[in-house]
């Protein structure tokens, strides 16, 4: 086996592009730029910054952008957007928190949504956008409200609620009863199943709906030459990571036209440890994410024997092509490719590919605008996915710990299901 890379040049082109749009919003330092991205990466700040100096110097010192001081003019429309935006953002959370609709919510709900929010965007802010949105409550309200006595019941319920619908935000507002329950007992709360349910009725919060529809991206071909299937749906097999690998892409629709992502997930932890987006179905996409993957493990110091680790993917075109046969070759992994027009045969991938499609991208949000939204947007949803999301298939644990736990020889065992 070759060795190991550390990160090969498209995921280097790829977190120094995302620095220069982190940076471009204007709502970070440089350095606060280098840890966000570098923290959705997995890569040392230090280590990005090295790159975003190689890149400047090959493209003959910075952005004329970046040397150019800002006019007065530009910063009081860049305040004005952010006060725009800051309202944007209070009428979205508070259209989550008060999803049921209808008439004015009593005060007391409005309050406790200030109480979630305050920290966030400011009482006075925050009653202005509601009172100018048919909400009415002005900031003397609400600290009258506050100063007047609440029992103690009602204020221990309140604050789980709003304990609730924080965990649920935080987990991209994805949680049914069930996972939100779990969130909540790792997160300390005393709290059970059923209170879980009622509390979330009363504030609106529901969990996303996987939808149902499938739309072909893959190109298969029953005669052209590819790996056997190694696999055969044996999703319970592995008993360690790296011992089987599953990939699959999909589409996003943007306003400039079809963007595509790719993944590469470990089966027994489900972590995804590669991904690609990119504007074309060809070969690279499937390739890059592999590569990624591949870089990932090594980084950590994994090693695997030749034909050990197998690759799972379908028959398509993509999977079959020789630049990702000669990859998987150098890397001393095992190809293998399901049966043609069988989707059960990729059925994990594309379950992970579901969860992506639910949570990350048709969450009721704005339409995607273009390569670099769909980019971020994979970005942090696979670092959340990761690090944070529980899975049931591991024991309500998110992937990384879960391997950990592995690592430290911890019994916990995978429950053999596929989403």
């Amino acid at each position: 086996m070759s060795a190991p890379r550390r990160y090969d040049g498209e995921f280097r082109e790829r977190a120094v592009r995302m620095y220069r749009e982190k940076l471009a919003e204007g709502t970070e330092s440089k350095l606060g730029a280098r840890k966000h991205v570098g923290s959705l990466l997995d890569v040392n700040p230090a280590t990005l910054r090295n790159w975003i100096e190689e890149a400047e110097r090959a493209g003959g010192g910075r952005p004329a952008a970046a040397r150019s001081s800002e006019s007065e003019e530009v910063r009081a429309l860049k305040k004005r957007v952010a006060e725009l935006e800051r309202a944007n953002e209070i009428l979205k959370t508070a259209s989550a928190f008060f999803r049921s609709g209808g008439a004015r919510p009593p005060t007391q709900v409005i309050v406790a949504y200030i109480d979630t929010y305050r920290d966030r965007f400011g009482v006075e802010p925050i009653c202005a956008v509601l009172t100018q949105h048919g909400m009415k409550i002005a900031p003397s309200t609400y600290y009258a409200h506050k100063s007047q006595p609440v029992s103690t019941a009602l204020l221990e319920g309140a604050y789980l609620a709003n304990a609730l619908v924080t965990l649920h935000r935080e987990n991209w507002g994805v949680y049914g009863v069930r996972k939100l329950w779990h969130a909540a007992r790792r997160a300390g709360l005393d709290v059970g199943r059923d209170q879980v349910a009622r509390l979330m009725a009363i504030a609106g919060i529901t969990g996303a709906i996987r939808g149902r529809h499938r739309t072909t991206t893959t190109r298969r071909s029953a005669e052209a030459p590819r790996h056997p299937d190694l696999v055969k749906r044996g999703w319970h097999v592995p008993t360690a990571p790296d011992q089987l690998w599953v990939a699959d892409f999909s589409y996003v629709w943007t306003l400039t036209g079809f963007i595509y992502v790719a993944f590469v997930v470990d089966v027994y932890s489900r972590r995804i440890l590669g991904w690609r987006v990119a504007t074309s179905m060809r070969a690279f996409l499937v390739t890059d994410a592999l590569r990624q993957a591949i870089d990932a493990r090594h980084r950590a110091g994994a090693t695997w024997e030749r034909g050990r680790l197998v690759h799972h993917s379908d028959a398509g075109s993509q999977y079959v092509s020789l630049v990702l046969t000669a990859e998987l070759a150098k890397a001393g992994i095992a190809g293998s490719i399901g049966t043609v027009g069988d989707a059960l045969d990729n059925a994990l991938c594309e379950s992970t590919i579901g969860l992506f499609k639910t949570e990350a991208i048709n969450d009721g949000g704005p339409t995607w605008k273009n390569h670099a939204e769909v980019e971020w947007q994979v970005a942090r949803w696979v670092h959340w996915y990761n690090h944070d999301r529980l899975h049931s298939s591991i024991g309500q644990l998110p992937p990384i710990e879960f391997e950990h736990a592995h690592r430290q020889a911890t019994p916990v065992t995978p429950i053999p299901e596929v989403a």
